[in-house]
């Protein structure tokens, strides 16, 4: 069993662009999920945003972003990232949100996900947003 925890950094429409220049600063791999790609599109002008990012090099930098929809608030300096925990198995990402939700406000409780096999969102007793989920290989 291992587990993995990642910066999600959070913008307001320029998720893109920042991870191009994350990617061309420490190199690596770039993907990236559009709104219109998962099938998510709540406002048309957001379809092309991002919903799911991440940059990914061999010599271990990982950055995960998104871009906030416009329907939920945003701030650049008060919510500007997550601490994102993905796991392998349903049964370990489950074991650590029992965990971290003790005190915690849950903002997505833990469920399936059409990005992923299980996913949820809290922000725990000490202010800290976390987003946990199973991995899934995303085929676009």
């Amino acid at each position: 069993m291992s587990v993995k925890s990642v910066a999600h950094l959070n913008f307001r429409g320029d998720a893109r662009a920042a991870l191009e220049f994350y990617r061309s600063v420490f190199g690596g791999d770039l993907a990236v999920v559009t709104y219109k790609d998962a099938g998510n599109v709540q406002e048309p002008a957001e379809a092309d945003q991002v919903m799911w990012g991440q940059v990914t090099a061999g010599n271990g930098f990982h950055v995960m972003a998104y871009d906030v929809p416009s329907r939920l608030p945003w701030d650049r300096g008060e919510n500007s990232f997550f601490l994102s925990v993905r796991g392998e198995t349903a049964e370990e990402i489950t074991e650590y949100w029992q965990r971290l939700s003790a005190g915690s406000a849950v903002m997505q409780p833990l469920g399936p996900a059409q990005w992923a096999p299980l996913y949820g969102m809290l922000r725990d007793r000490f202010g800290v947003v976390w987003v946990l989920d199973v991995v899934s290989p995303y085929n676009g």
